[in-house]
């Protein structure tokens, strides 16, 4: 399963957007209103759950400078990365695009993709709050 979600311009250089995600504590300011939990579980690793959720648990599992970074589900039984392309567009502003990639059976796919979908944009639309 693949969901994209529209490109976001934020008013910081690549390298501070860069910086900011791959410092993963940072997430508590990207994620919903709605979160119940938000939890670093060490450098690379933190916890969430959104309410009426199951937790998940994202590992930093790549980052290419100033470009790209790449969290992944710390557990095998529900393999997914979330990618953040970071491409610049003026010395002070960037273009976002978050993008999901998962291996679910239908069932599953169809259940989560709208969550999913509202969550990406979620975390897109508070680019805005990157210090």
């Amino acid at each position: 399963m693949h969901i994209e979600v529209a490109k976001k311009i934020v008013e910081k250089s690549d390298k501070e957007v860069f910086d900011f995600l791959i410092d993963i504590k940072n997430f508590e300011v990207l994620m919903p209103e709605n979160i119940d939990k938000f939890e670093v579980l060490d450098e690379n690793t933190f916890k969430f759950a959104l309410k009426g959720m199951p937790e998940i648990i994202l590992r930093l599992k790549e980052q290419h400078e100033y470009d790209k970074i790449v969290l992944g589900a710390a557990s095998d039984k529900l393999p997914f990365t979330l990618t953040a392309n970071i491409t610049p567009v003026t010395g002070k502003q960037s273009e976002v695009g978050l993008s999901f990639e998962g291996k679910f059976n239908t069932m599953m796919a169809m259940m989560i993709k709208s969550p999913i979908t509202n969550f990406m944009e979620t975390l897109s639309k508070n680019m805005d709050k990157i210090a």
